[in-house]
């Protein structure tokens, strides 16, 4: 999960600076205040753009990954049919197992 550390944190910091220009467009608009509000828009807007970007990228990375974990699964399924079938028949036998012993104790 480290390659997807840097763009994360990107997009954390771009949050938190989002959230900042917030705040300060709010404050400004309670003092009412055009020439303060005029100057953080752009920012706010700029701010916005970037998370969205950052994201987008979070995003895309994910995707990436778990695409890539069903197909070595699906790899390794057909690699190795029987283990795979075994495996499923003990994780179903374990399901099995639980639900009964909750079953019992109502």
């Amino acid at each position: 999960m480290s390659a997807y550390a840097d763009p994360r944190e990107r997009l954390i910091s771009d949050v938190k600076i989002l959230l900042a220009d917030t705040e300060e467009f709010l404050s400004a608009v309670g003092a009412e205040s055009k020439d303060k509000i005029a100057g953080i828009r752009p920012r706010l807007e700029a701010a916005m753009r970037r998370a969205r970007t950052q994201a987008a990228e979070v995003e895309a990375a994910i995707d990436a990954r778990a695409r890539e974990g069903a197909r070595r699964v699906d790899a390794y399924a057909g690699d190795h049919p029987w283990q795979t079938a075994g495996m499923a028949a003990a994780v179903g036998a374990a399901v099995g197992a639980i639900i009964a012993v909750m079953l019992s104790r109502n």
